[in-house]
């Protein structure tokens, strides 16, 4: 199959004579269209199906009589042994009931003698086997740059009819502009950017925020993904220089993507940060979507699972579409041992089906997402993951040196109303050693509560008590931590 031209594809699974075929789509109206294009290039006559208006020939505004049951419809295409194309809007619903989907078997199978052939449209249609065996699938891309950058002419043409209308765009906002368009439909696109203009009479910039708020109402009707706020930047996050510098070379992507293709790039795929757990990785994760002016979604692999057979691979086939949706994005999954640790029988092989679903569209997605993954404990990551291709670099984050705790101390002090230049920065260097930034933040915060319950100002003597008050990770776990970095060294990427 083609990647370019599901038209083709069509077409040459009904010369195949596929007796059923499904139009993987989100928009109907592209499909009905797509469909009265093939069957016209195949000499076939088009009939539609619907609950509300039957069985009627495509131009014809008279139905069947009484097909408006699914049952007569489908007893008449059965009976009728016409060669054509038979497009059945609502499958989903005939799907789930079972001498339905016998009789739907019987004309698929009939199909296959001679030309025509049944056709549904869907995003998450679940086909029974018995019908799985007998379809071919065609897939209908969302709308490229290209359909939604004329989209934006038609309509502003059509507006300035009936009222003024300015652009106020540079051309670099046009083309974040038509980024964060990508994934909708152009019957959604239409409809927000119309909004947007008809609201001050202008496309501005700041429109730009009216689409992304609809992306993220999209995210929330799924229910699988987070969209989640964002307020870190890359200036937020201590040290991680090689980290920091890896993802610089790629702005220049994210920025001018048209001519970063031209040059042969394809967008990154995303990077897996292993490590010392309160050392910036999930932080880090958050400021890549800042810094790239990227919509944020979290996957909780706890909404996946489901008790239900199938639910929880359709939850997720549910998260990656809307993920897609809202491409390009930055996709973060935090601990990721934790969702596919146990990918075994003691599930019922639920993980395992899960596992291999996530590693598939991880490995073959087309979509502008770039996954940020997290694991404390690589050790009990699946080895699938840690080959290449799944993520574009896996970082090993380890605990910051002198010169990362002192501007991790001088941020959290900041972030606090503190001057850090009022404490002995050095001491607390000092006395620190081999805490996370997360252990320092909390020292610090620790420090802030003894200062307020006594009524007095926090200084360097009360930091280093709560400081010495604690004990670290690196202390509590630390032939742990030695373990994980014997195993980072020389598989992975130095972060700090």
């Amino acid at each position: 199959m083609t990647k370019n031209d599901p038209l083709h594809d069509l077409e040459l699974l009904i010369r195949s004579r596929y007796g059923l075929i499904v139009i993987e789509t989100a928009e109907d109206d592209r499909a009905e269209t797509m469909l009265r294009l093939a069957a016209d290039h195949v000499s076939l006559p088009f009939f539609l199906w619907s609950r509300t208006r039957g069985l009627r020939r495509d131009g014809s505004a008279n139905a069947v009589y009484g097909t408006t049951d699914h049952g007569q419809a489908l007893s008449h295409i059965h009976s009728a042994r016409l060669d054509a194309l038979y497009y059945l809007a609502g499958a989903q619903n005939l799907l789930s009931d079972g001498p339905t989907v016998d009789v739907l078997r019987e004309i698929a199978t009939g199909l296959t003698q001679r030309s025509g052939a049944l056709i549904f449209a869907g995003q998450t249609l679940d086909l029974p086997e018995s019908l799985r065996r007998l379809a071919a699938t065609v897939k209908i891309p969302p709308p490229s740059t290209a359909e939604h950058r004329k989209l934006i002419d038609e309509l502003v043409r059509d507006l300035r009819q009936r009222m003024q209308v300015s652009i106020d765009l540079p051309e670099s906002e046009i083309a974040r502009l038509l980024a964060n368009l990508q994934g909708l439909t152009m019957i959604e696109a239409e409809k927000i950017l119309t909004r947007a203009i008809v609201e001050d009479g202008k496309l501005t910039p700041e429109d730009i925020a009216h689409v992304i708020k609809y992306k993220k109402e999209i995210v929330e009707r799924e229910g699988v993904l987070e969209y989640y706020p964002v307020e870190e930047t890359m200036d937020q996050v201590a040290d991680l220089a090689g980290l920091k510098a890896w993802l610089a070379k790629r702005t220049s992507f994210i920025t001018s993507p048209e001519r970063a293709a031209d040059f042969g790039l394809s967008f990154p795929k995303g990077v897996l940060l292993v490590g010392v757990p309160g050392c910036g990785k999930s932080l880090c994760a958050k400021a890549v979507a800042m810094e790239w002016r990227l919509p944020l979604l979290k996957l909780d692999p706890g909404r996946l699972y489901n008790k239900y057979m199938g639910e929880s691979e359709r939850n997720f086939r549910r998260a990656m579409q809307a993920a897609e949706r809202l491409a390009p994005c930055v996709l973060f999954i935090d601990e990721l041992e934790k969702a596919f640790a146990s990918a075994g029988s003691e599930d019922g092989g639920v993980s395992q089906r899960v596992l291999g679903t996530f590693l598939s569209w991880m490995q073959d997605r087309t979509a502008d997402v770039f996954t940020v993954a997290t694991a404390n404990d690589v050790s009990r990551l699946p080895p699938e993951f840690l080959r290449k291709g799944r993520f574009d670099e896996i970082f090993f984050v380890d605990l910051p040196n002198a010169d990362a705790r002192r501007a991790i101390l001088s941020i959290h002090l900041g972030k606090r109303g503190q001057d850090p230049d009022a404490f002995d920065t050095a001491a607390l260097v000092a006395a620190t050693d081999g805490f996370s930034g997360a252990e320092i933040e909390q020292a610090i915060v620790a420090a802030l509560y003894t200062a307020f319950a006594g009524s007095a100002a926090i200084d360097t003597g009360l930091m280093v008590a709560e400081i010495e008050a604690t004990r670290p990770l690196s202390e509590v776990m630390a032939e742990r931590i030695a373990a994980l970095r014997q195993w980072a060294h020389g598989r992975t990427v130095i972060a700090n």
